[in-house]
């Protein structure tokens, strides 16, 4: 009977317990909505925002925005101005001795005018020995150099027109330009022919270097992507005008990385009718031979030392002199050109960055070191024959 009794305890506390656990750990089942109730959403607490903004109207939805149909319009407009240049190298079979054309770089350029100049970068061009253009319509057409600016990275291709349909860009200027301004370029970065990318005007006023020390003033920097094979493109503003001409990037890595400079529109539109003209740019200078800046520099000087002045011509008149030495090549006495216009002078690519825009007949004041006083010349600018 006392068994019987216990065995009955132990199921009854048995029973109580799976009754308590299914109270605890049980999960509610969905909620199935009947058939002929709908389900009614519970309302948004007050204050807040709906969950799912409302479509827009299918007209809406489909039209641009104002600055993009500008950016289309402006590439619209433009691309058929855009050229493929291609730079070739000339390389001679071992065996047959046969001369053939090898490509060996590539950039852009475009359109100058209707007469087939097409402005690109110096760059671009050196060490090539023939050329060749691209148009947008794949028509290529064999191009020659007209004349180079390397101290500006510039120069001019021409090609033949003949049955062509030409529609050069407008020029716009680099003068009036802000920082925030939208721009656009266009080019072939890598071989990837009519690519657009867009960007701002990230600062004005740069300066860059290039050969032999010379440099480019004005420079336009922006975050417009500039790639391999970008440079000698257009640089353009929202109007389709070009205000610049793409030449280099600053990145670690040789892709863009959002630093890009042009050169301004107002230096080419300088540069561009010389070299079509003759070939090349008519410089100015003050008509005197100068020493190498090493010379200078190993007198612990900074400036530009005067070698030679003609007899008779203005910087003789204006008061300039030779360099005097003794029997032993000792210097005795030298003028040593320190400034233009109050604008230090370092060297002579200094001096030439100092003169270049200047025009031959235009007075400057020369700055001279001599016998370790410095005083003024006034001395009037000449056409120099040749680079230097």
């Amino acid at each position: 009977m006392r068994v019987a009794f216990s065995a009955a305890v132990s199921l009854g506390l048995i029973l109580f317990g799976v009754w308590i656990g299914s109270l605890v750990f049980s999960v509610p089942s969905p909620a199935v909505a009947e058939p002929d109730r709908p389900i009614v959403a519970a309302p948004e607490a007050p204050g807040l925002a709906p969950r799912a903004p409302l479509p827009l109207p299918a007209a809406e939805s489909e039209a641009l925005l104002e600055n993009e149909r500008n950016t289309m319009d402006v590439f619209r407009r433009a691309d058929p101005s855009v050229v493929f240049v291609t730079n070739n190298g000339l390389r001679r079979d071992f065996f047959s001795m046969n001369v053939t054309e090898v490509p060996q770089g590539a950039g852009s350029g475009f359109l100058w005018d209707e007469h087939g100049h097409v402005v690109t970068n110096f760059h671009v061009l050196e060490g090539g020995q023939t050329f060749s253009i691209t148009l947008p319509t794949g028509v290529t057409r064999e191009a020659r150099v007209v004349g180079v600016e390397p101290r500006k990275d510039l120069a001019v291709l021409h090609f033949d027109t003949e049955g062509l349909d030409l529609q050069p860009l407008p020029i716009g200027s680099s003068a009036s330009l802000s920082v925030g301004q939208k721009v656009l370029a266009i080019g072939n970065p890598f071989g990837l022919d009519r690519t657009l990318t867009t960007g701002i005007i990230s600062a004005l006023g740069r300066e860059f270097p290039t050969q032999g020390g010379f440099v480019i003033e004005d420079v336009i920097q922006t975050d417009a992507s500039i790639n391999p094979g970008n440079s000698g493109g257009p640089l353009l503003d929202s109007r389709g005008r070009v205000i610049g001409v793409n030449t280099a990037i600053y990145s670690p890595s040789g892709a863009s990385a959002g630093i890009g400079f042009a050169i301004p529109v107002d230096t080419v539109r300088r540069i561009v009718p010389q070299l079509i003209r003759y070939g090349q740019v008519r410089r100015v200078g003050l008509g005197v031979g100068v020493l190498r800046d090493h010379i200078v520099r190993s007198w612990g000087v900074a400036g530009v030392g005067v070698y030679t002045v003609p007899p008779g011509s203005e910087a003789a008149r204006a008061g300039l002199r030779s360099l005097k030495a003794d029997r032993y090549d000792r210097v005795l006495s030298v003028d040593i050109i320190v400034a233009i216009d109050g604008q230090p002078i370092d060297g002579y690519a200094g001096l030439a960055n100092v003169l270049d825009g200047r025009e031959p007949g235009e007075t400057v004041t020369v700055s001279v070191l001599r016998d370790g006083e410095t005083i003024e010349i006034e001395l009037r600018l000449q056409e120099l024959p040749g680079d230097r």
